[in-house]
């Protein structure tokens, strides 16, 4: 750089000192346009014979200078650690008592008992349809019902007694039985118009207005629980040692921004011939209701552990024609300047930007990082570490 500066002055020195006789300001006084334009093109020429020269010389400097020619580079020290690697999956949030109510019979839905967000209980009445008559039915045949059985009751205390005969007993006990299975089917056909909680949960979508008419193939409630929900997903079958029930895994919820833990509750027992996986169940802790249904979670199963790796940024990894791997490290050192030599190494897994070394390198070795892809085995390299 400090031969440049004194060239270049030496160049301004040329300009301002070569034409004693006439200079620029002189040729400029004379407002003669031919003689400026021919001073002009003279000390154009030369510039250009100057930086040609300045050319020449830098060339012949990085010749004499051998540490220009050195790659530059950086290194760090490798030191074993722990390594957790994790399977990552992707999967979205389940509940098995997430159901849509149905009607079992025609007609007017009469009533609505809840509406949207309530707390309900299992059995608790949640809605009913006119039963067109029946109830009134049921009464009429009760009260047959009823004589029925007292009429059977004095029967059957008189037949104790050998009073009458066993045809009259008889008589009057199919009588009672036959009008007991008359009401109680027709209790049974009753209560297909009130409509129950099948279980403990929250009234999510009430889907159809009092006083419509509704048939089996309408939907009237939405019922869920977030009690107990789950993430479903399929694992590659060649983790099938590694990921097993009560495994603990990492749940990313991306759009809550929180990530919590959880266990594989269930691994399944069949391979999917279709893409070579297998089912697991993760229980996912719903204490504070945030976590909902079809919510996008990511998981993260850590399936392998180890307390003394030795882990490098894999882009640092080259490969020979053999498909071996190599780095280069540091194999003398001289201040700032070293000697750069190939290792073929053995790599393990993968974990974001870095890869576990199995073999090749121990603690304490330098390691080129920037630059290792420009140096070639057995050159001298310039370091240049901050």
């Amino acid at each position: 750089m400090k031969q440049i500066i004194y060239l270049l002055l030496f160049f301004f020195t040329i300009i301002s000192c070569g034409d004693k006789k006439e200079t620029a300001a002189d040729v400029i006084a004379t407002n003669d346009e031919v003689k400026i334009k021919a001073k002009r093109e003279a000390l154009v020429n030369q510039q250009h014979q100057l930086l040609q020269e300045i050319k020449l010389l830098d060339d012949k400097i990085h010749e004499l200078d051998p540490e220009k020619n050195l790659p530059l580079v950086t290194t760090f020290t490798s030191k074993s650690e722990l390594f957790d690697h994790y399977l990552e999956l992707q999967g979205s949030v389940d509940t098995k008592q997430n159901i849509v109510i149905y009607p079992e019979t025609q007609g007017i839905l009469n009533k609505v008992y809840v509406k949207e967000g309530d707390k309900v209980a299992k059995g608790q009445l949640l809605a009913t349809i006119d039963d067109g008559g029946l109830s009134q039915q049921l009464a009429q045949l009760q009260i047959q019902s009823d004589l029925a059985k007292t009429t059977f009751e004095r029967q059957k205390r008189l037949w104790e007694q050998k009073i009458g005969s066993e045809i009259q007993y008889l008589q009057a006990k199919s009588s009672f039985e036959s009008q007991e299975q008359t009401v109680n089917q027709l209790k049974s056909q009753l209560a297909k118009n009130s409509l129950r909680a099948p279980f403990s949960g929250i009234v999510d979508d009430v889907m159809i207005e009092q006083g419509s008419v509704v048939a089996p193939q309408s939907p009237i409630i939405r019922m869920v629980n977030l009690d107990d929900m789950y993430i479903e997903t399929d694992v590659p079958e060649n983790y099938i040692r590694d990921v097993v029930i009560g495994k603990n895994v990492q749940i990313e919820f991306p759009a809550l921004g929180k990530t919590i833990e959880g266990k594989i509750r269930q691994a399944g027992n069949f391979i999917n011939p279709a893409n070579r996986t297998f089912k697991i169940e993760v229980a996912v802790p719903n204490a504070d209701k945030l976590i909902k249904p079809n919510l996008t979670a990511k998981l993260k199963i850590n399936d392998y552990t180890n307390s003394k790796a030795i882990l490098i940024p894999q882009n640092i990894i080259s490969e020979n024609a053999s498909g071996e791997q190599y780095i280069y490290v540091i194999e003398s050192k001289d201040t700032n300047k070293a000697l750069a030599n190939r290792i073929i190494i053995k790599t393990g897994k993968t974990q974001g930007d870095v890869i576990e070394v199995l073999s090749g390198i121990d603690d304490d070795t330098e390691i080129i990082k920037e630059g290792a892809r420009s140096v070639k085995d057995g050159q001298t390299v310039k370091i240049a570490n901050q």
